[in-house]
């Protein structure tokens, strides 16, 4: 089979363990973004297999027309927003998934950018680097107050680990949250507005979906200290549109650190936030370290090998006639 891996921004899928499970086939691997729509099409068009990661391809209808020869996508990930599922049944290729999600990534890296902002480490790093003077005083985390929006299982541990460092805790969400706040000793806050305008650090962990979207405002943000960091390593639609740029430029909150954008990747440095001193930005890779790829394209890989030997299928589309030949 011809297997295309159309996303593979960091160029790592060869050295995973679990690409051994691809050997006897033809394997091509893509790593920058194609220049445009037509672009993409016509690195696809001899796929029999794609193999994309949950966010970063959209396979809708007029893809998958100009791509007769596809059977099966092979997501990376438990579900995605950008492909169409019934269209993809209509054409008849089979979509498979897989299972876990691992929240010890994104959790690690929420935490990592919370020091990093609060004590300058790459602000100033970049000045030692530049042969420059330290320019800084940093802020302990130390008897601060977190707050968490969404206390899910990543909010659950950058909590645990910030309490660990000496920070107070201060909850807001749904029912789900309300209740591990209680369990877990956690403060919850008396409302949005409360949680906005008590913390020093507000990590946001909500869930992505048509209800969470934009459920931080402008108006949310304006309640923040002028000393608090804002951090988001959820989604970007989280936020309001431009929100947290004009926040920030009016001076609350003070600073930022994030790894999520509306329109990912961001090529050329091409993005309000990195010209801002008081903002952390890193690529969209909070899940992203060697076990978690392992884990989530090994259960993609797997299931590719299973279409080739006619193995049964996780399938997200169930009611699609898969077509192996």
């Amino acid at each position: 089979m011809n297997i295309v891996i159309a996303d593979d921004y960091q160029n790592c899928v060869r050295k995973l363990d679990c690409f051994s499970l691809l050997e006897g086939h033809s394997v091509t691997i893509h790593q920058a973004p194609p220049e445009d729509r037509a672009a993409y099409i016509e690195r696809l068009r001899d796929a029999d297999v794609l193999v994309v990661v949950r966010e970063r391809a959209h396979v809708d209808a007029e893809l998958l027309a100009a791509l007769p020869r596809l059977k099966q996508v092979a997501l990376v990930g438990r579900h995605s927003r950008y492909i169409d599922y019934a269209a993809c049944t209509r054409h008849g290729v089979a979509v498979t998934h897989g299972i876990f999600a691992s929240p010890i990534a994104p959790a690690e890296l929420t935490v990592a950018l919370i020091l990093a902002s609060r004590r300058q480490v790459v602000f100033e790093a970049n000045r030692m680097r530049a042969g420059q003077w330290p320019a800084t005083f940093s802020s302990r985390l130390d008897g601060s107050t977190l707050g968490i929006y969404g206390l899910g299982v990543i909010g659950t541990r950058v909590a645990r680990a910030c309490a660990a460092l000496g920070m107070k805790v201060l909850v807001w969400g749904g029912e789900g949250s309300a209740q591990r706040a209680q369990e877990q000793g956690y403060e919850m806050a008396l409302s949005k507005q409360d949680l906005f305008t008590r913390a020093d650090v507000l990590s946001v962990h909500l869930r992505y979906s048509d209800r969470s979207a934009r459920a931080v405002t402008r108006a949310d943000l304006d309640l923040m200290k002028p000393s608090a960091l804002f951090v988001n390593t959820a989604r970007a639609e989280l936020v309001e549109s431009d929100a947290l740029e004009q926040a920030l430029l009016a001076g609350r909150p003070g600073f930022a650190a994030v790894d999520v954008y509306e329109n990912e990747p961001i090529m050329n440095g091409e993005h309000p936030l990195l010209k801002m001193d008081n903002v952390v930005c890193m690529p969209h890779l909070g899940w992203a370290d060697r076990e978690t790829f392992e884990l989530y394209f090994g259960e993609a890989f797997e299931q590719v090998r299973l279409f080739a030997t006619g193995g049964a299928l996780r399938l997200a589309n169930p009611e699609v006639v898969v077509r192996r030949a």
